[in-house]
């Protein structure tokens, strides 16, 4: 697992390494929508959850995303994760079904991998 920040950015060719040597076209991410860093390269979003979690995210501001490195546009990111479930904050569902979280993700993920 890697922590991403503002001052440790990752490539896009790094993104396809990783891809390349776990699941093939994806790279699993977790966001904090606070503290804009996210972590990549694990098997599980929850992994990714904890590590951040340990370093001091709160949970309600994490989501978990895919990356695919050979996309462009909307299909480079995927709103889908397991640890995104929460109906007691109004997301029913494993994608982020706010809009403006999505926005927000899709923002701090641009700010933080470089093309």
């Amino acid at each position: 697992m890697q922590i991403v920040d503002e001052a440790h950015r990752i490539g896009l060719e790094d993104l396809r390494r990783m891809a390349a040597e776990t699941f093939g076209d994806l790279v699993k991410a977790v966001v904090d929508v606070d503290r804009k860093i996210m972590v990549v390269n694990a098997e599980l979003h929850a992994d990714e959850e904890a590590l951040l979690i340990q370093s001091g995210s709160r949970q309600n501001d994490l989501w978990g995303i895919n990356f695919y490195p050979d996309l462009e546009g909307e299909d480079f990111i995927e709103f889908d994760s397991m640890i995104n479930l929460r109906p007691s904050v109004g997301n029913r569902s494993r994608g982020v079904e706010d809009p403006e979280t999505r926005e927000k993700i899709a923002r701090i993920a641009a700010s933080l991998v470089t093309r």
